[in-house]
């Protein structure tokens, strides 16, 4: 006998969850051009998140965008599988860093690093970056 069982709702406490929706993207030209003229960064090897405060007319909290230079991933795959990267450890711990924060910033995660990287240093990585983040705001 196979018993199956559905859950209607999903309890949250938090605002963020542990998405990364269409709304959160950071796609606006304008916006983008703003970040890296106007922005602040905080850097942790081998990513570095420039961020700006800013207001959003649709309601989004965080706006983020990431970036992988091809001058150093000549190959596409290369640069595609650590953008995946960093979307993932992105979505993974917003919402444990971003719940609580007043405000809204736009943000861009580049890559600077040489060489190829894991899905463990990444996520290392991305949570001291926005440790460092939340002081440097505070």
């Amino acid at each position: 006998m196979l018993i199956t069982v559905s859950i209607s709702y999903f309890y949250h406490t938090n605002v963020m969850d542990a998405t990364y929706k269409k709304i959160e993207k950071l796609k606006s030209k304008k916006l983008i051009a703003q970040l890296f003229a106007k922005g602040k960064s905080v850097s942790v090897y081998p990513l570095r998140l420039i961020y700006l405060k800013t207001e959003f007319t649709d309601g989004a909290q965080i706006k983020t965008g990431v970036s992988v230079p091809k001058r150093q991933f000549k190959k596409a795959v290369d640069r595609i599988r650590i953008k995946r990267l960093l979307r993932e450890a992105y979505r993974l711990n917003k919402a444990q860093y971003f719940s609580n924060t007043s405000g809204c910033y736009a943000f861009m995660i580049l890559y600077i690093g040489k060489e190829g990287t894991t899905f463990e240093v990444v996520n290392s990585k991305m949570k001291h970056l926005f440790e460092l983040f939340l002081k440097k705001i505070a």
